[in-house]
Order: structure tokens, then C-alpha cells, then sequence
């Protein structure tokens, strides 16, 4: 069938056929006799996409064996039958990729995907295209009523979404609290001075963390509450601070000031009412999916996919390896790092998520191999080492040719020195929860996979450096979703 064939027949698919299911299977279908190369599940999640928009489903669809970028045109080509009410929330490279590589590629194919941008809703069927603080400002302003919501990469949703929540207050906004309300400067400059002095009497290093507790807010929330109709961010503050928010300041020694950070500590709990009254689609990887709580809503479950068609990684993980609280880990670390590092020909990854020591390794691999080892860049040589955290490695990766080897040196276990996961704990002992295997652990879980992800497309090498993983009992679970891999017991030659 030609390209302006399909368009006649998707033009009529829309205005008189309810089963559009059939129609998106037909098309993926005749997609994927063209091109061997994508993803053979795309046909059944097709079909699964299209039924869920029909019947406005509250769906999960999760993903074994792909990459993220693979399904695309899985879940794009429903849409181009059936968009009425359509929600497509996305990152800025997802969007990059959207507007640059799947829609032109639909459009040779004869499909037209009609998006809509901005804040202000779509006038007619068009796939509403939303950043994750769009979603967000959407939300607030109660324009997303009778919208359909479609996620992808859902492991990463909760971290998003806490990102888009969150709330930064500035000197300079004090300021402007100060002037919209000349009475009050006094009481203000007051509070903010009580406050400066305790947080930096409490920081134990420049640039500290320090967490601000609704104790040490009392004041203020007493003041906001009097004011009509405070200045941005003060009205989404004063509802920060009744509870469920984490909240902390960044001190800043050079200039004597503070930024004040907020972010809810379960977002999807805040807008779960949201999740109750509207359908949603959601696409993730096999391991712990954010909508789990969700489970008595939910109207479809499926799982794609088998992990038997990923390529296995060669797992490195030495016995006997100490533990990040002993003294000698630095010097464990650094010495294995050279020892994976030498003689590779290809780019290396060093994932270590605690600031102090991933500075201090990063200067002294730099002091043995040059120009080749980088601070969280992505403009590496062909055997460039990468020295990162795993936010970073998350956000860049899709920028990076795919490395010969990952080596973990500190599993990404969230640390208790953040106020966020510190937060966090504190709000599941309280419920009585086991916070460690019932929060970290599983955020562990669904992390690891997706920071390996690109190894397997290159057949690389994985090490993780961190004498937990053989130590504790749950080190099963790691090598469980770390799964296939083959091990590597020694460093040899290639």
C-alpha cells in the first residue's frame, strides 16, 4: 500500500471505525516487513496501545529485552488513528527525538501525527505534547480533566515528577516578598537572618545540605498565611510546608546566602486522585513499575518482551571486597579502576554517586592517564573515562557512543546525608515500614538495569567495586535484574 493510500485510509479509520486496533496492527505490520530491524513486539503493543486509547483503559504495559527508543513507533502509530484527549508527556530528549526522528519517520510511511505545544489545551484531536513541569503547571491550573496520559520509561517517573514538583526560593525572592509587602519587611528580614544564622551554624563543610524542618518555619508560615496573594513561589511554599515535602537548604559561603529547596516525598501520591479519575497508558521496563500502588485501578497489565533476546554483559564483581565504610575502599577502588582502565580500547564509564570521593578519584585516574579521563562530560576520546554520577550517566548516555565497560564503584544505594532520602526513611518508620528493603532496595532495583542498558548493544563489561553485593543477602536480587549475564572471574587479555 502506498504512503497516500494509508492517508486516505487512516482519514477514514478515524471518522467511522471504532476498532482501531485492528488497523494499527495491519499498519505495524506492513512497517515491519519493510524493516526487519524493529522491535517485533511493536506489532502486539500496537494492538494493546490502540485498545487501551479505544477504551480509555488504565493500562501498564511493561517491557522485557528493548531499548526505549524501540517501541516508539509501537505506541506513535495508534495515536495517528485515535489522539482525541491524548496526553503525551516527555523529556527534552525524548521531545529531540519525537519531533526529529519518529514523526518524519511516520511521515515517510504516510502517517501524520498531529501534536499540539504549550500550556494552552488543544482545540481539536491533536496529541497534547507536555515537558514533565508542564504536566505539572497543567495539573495546577486543573486544564488535564478527561485527558488520557501516556509515560514512558516509567522507573524514571517518580524521580521526575519530583523534579518538575519541586520548588527552589532564592535571596531574591525574598526580596520580593519584602517589597509586595512593605508592613511586613521587618518581621521578614528578621526571619530570614534567624534563619541564615542557624543553617550556617550548623553546616559542617561549604556548600552543605542542611535539612529545614516545619519547626524551623513556623513563622513564616504564619505570615503567609496572612498575605492575600503572595508572589511566586510563596503560595506553592506555603502549601509545601503542611507535610509530605522534603525541604532543605543549599548553603553558598562565597556570598553568605542560602537557596531553599522543596520536593514532595511521593508524588504520585499527591496526584494520585488524578491517576484515579482519568485513563492512562504507561510504558516501562519488567522491574518495579511506579504505579504498583495503583494496583486496585488498574484495567490492564501486560508484559512484552523476553530478556532471553538482550545480549548478556560479562560481569566482573572480585570476592572479598571491602566495604564503602572501610578505610582502605578508596584505595580499593582506585586500584581496580586502573586495573579495568589499562590497556581498553574503548570508553569507560565510572559511575560514583558520592561527590568527595568521585573528585578525588577522577584527579588521581587523571594523574595516570592524561586527557583520557573526564569529569561528567560527553566529549570523551575513543577510549575516554567518563567519571560521573548515575543522575548524570541517566540524563547523558543517549549522547555518548555505547562504552566497553561500566564500572560501578558504589552502588547507588540513595544516601541518608540527603535530606530527600532522609525524608523519605523518616516518613516509612513512621508507618512502620522496613525502609531500606521497602524503599531503597527497590529503587536500586529498577535503577541498575536501565544504567547497564547500553552495555549490551556493545557486548560490554560491567564491574561493581562494592563489597555489599556479595556481603548482604539481597545481593541475589542485584544479580537476579542484572540478568543475562556472563562472569567474569578474572582480568585477562583480550
Amino acid at each position: 500500500m502506498s504512503s497516500a493510500q494509508y492517508r486516505v485510509e487512516i482519514l477514514l479509520v478515524k471518522r467511522t471505525h471504532p476498532m482501531i486496533e485492528v488497523y494499527a496492527h495491519k499498519y505495524m505490520k506492513s512497517l515491519l516487513k519493510k524493516d526487519a530491524l524493529l522491535w517485533p513486539h511493536n506489532l502486539t503493543l500496537s494492538r494493546l496501545v490502540a485498545r487501551s486509547l479505544r477504551r480509555r483503559d488504565k493500562s501498564i504495559f511493561e517491557l522485557e529485552g528493548v531499548n526505549h527508543n524501540d517501541y516508539w513507533l509501537g505506541l506513535l502509530v495508534p495515536l495517528c488513528l485515535n489522539s482525541c484527549g491524548a496526553v503525551l508527556v516527555v523529556t527534552t530528549l525524548q521531545k529531540q527525538r519525537l519531533f526529529q526522528v519518529e514523526i518524519p519517520r511516520l511521515k515517510e510511511e504516510g502517517f501524520h501525527l498531529a501534536v499540539w505545544e504549550g500550556l494552552d489545551m488543544p482545540t481539536d484531536e491533536k496529541v497534547w505534547v507536555l515537558s514533565y513541569e508542564d504536566f505539572w503547571i497543567a495539573y495546577a491550573q486543573n486544564n488535564l480533566c478527561s485527558k488520557q496520559f501516556i509515560f514512558t520509561e516509567v522507573e524514571l517517573l517518580t524521580r521526575r515528577l519530583r523534579e518538575a514538583m519541586s520548588i527552589q526560593v532564592s535571596s531574591s525572592d525574598w526580596d520580593c516578598l519584602r517589597r509586595a509587602y512593605p508592613s511586613a519587611s521587618s518581621a521578614l528580614v528578621d526571619l530570614y537572618e534567624e534563619l541564615s544564622q542557624k543553617l550556617f551554624s550548623l553546616a559542617i563543610r561549604p556548600e552543605a545540605l542542611i535539612r529545614l524542618n516545619l519547626t524551623d518555619i513556623f513563622a513564616l508560615r504564619d505570615l503567609l498565611g496572612v498575605f492575600s496573594q503572595p508572589p511566586k513561589p510563596w503560595a506553592a511554599v506555603l502549601n509545601a510546608t503542611t507535610g509530605g515535602w522534603a525541604s532543605w537548604a543549599q548553603l553558598d559561603y562565597k556570598v553568605l546566602e542560602w537557596t531553599w529547596h522543596l520536593q514532595p516525598l511521593e508524588p504520585l501520591q499527591i496526584l494520585r486522585q488524578l491517576f484515579v479519575d482519568n485513563p492512562f497508558i504507561t510504558l516501562s521496563a519488567s522491574y518495579e513499575n511506579a504505579f504498583s500502588s495503583f494496583k486496585e485501578i488498574i484495567d490492564v497489565r501486560v508484559k512484552l518482551g523476553s530478556p532471553s533476546h538482550e545480549e548478556p554483559i560479562r560481569l566482573f564483581v572480585p570476592f572479598r571486597q571491602p566495604m564503602p565504610n572501610a578505610e582502605c575502599f578508596a584505595e580499593h577502588v582506585l586500584d581496580q579502576s586502573r586495573r579495568l582502565i589499562l590497556g581498553r580500547q574503548g570508553l569507560t564509564i565510572i559511575l560514583l554517586d558520592d561527590d568527595q570521593l568521585l573528585r578525588q578519584l577522577t584527579s588521581e585516574l587523571a594523574a595516570e592517564f592524561g586527557k583520557r579521563v573526564l569529569f561528567c562530560s560527553t566529549t570523551p576520546d575513543s577510549n575516554g573515562v567518563i567519571c560521573c554520577t548515575s543522575t548524570w550517566w541517566l540524563e547523558s548516555f543517549e549522547q555518548l557512543p555505547d562504552p566497553e565497560q561500566l564500572i560501578i564503584a558504589l552502588l547507588p544505594i540513595s544516601s541518608l546525608e540527603s535530606p530527600l532520602t532522609a525524608a523519605r526513611v523518616e516518613a516509612f518508620k513512621k508507618q512502620g515500614l522496613d525502609w531500606f528493603r521497602n524503599l531503597l532496595l527497590p529503587e536500586l532495583l529498577s535503577l541498575l538495569p536501565r544504567l547497564a542498558l547500553p552495555l549490551r548493544r556493545n557486548q560490554g563489561r560491567l564491574a561493581i567495586l562494592d563489597g555489599r553485593l556479595r556481603a548482604r543477602s539481597w545481593g541475589n536480587k542485584v544479580f537476579d535484574v542484572l540478568q543475562p549475564w556472563i562472569p567474569l572471574d578474572r582480568l585477562l587479555p583480550d
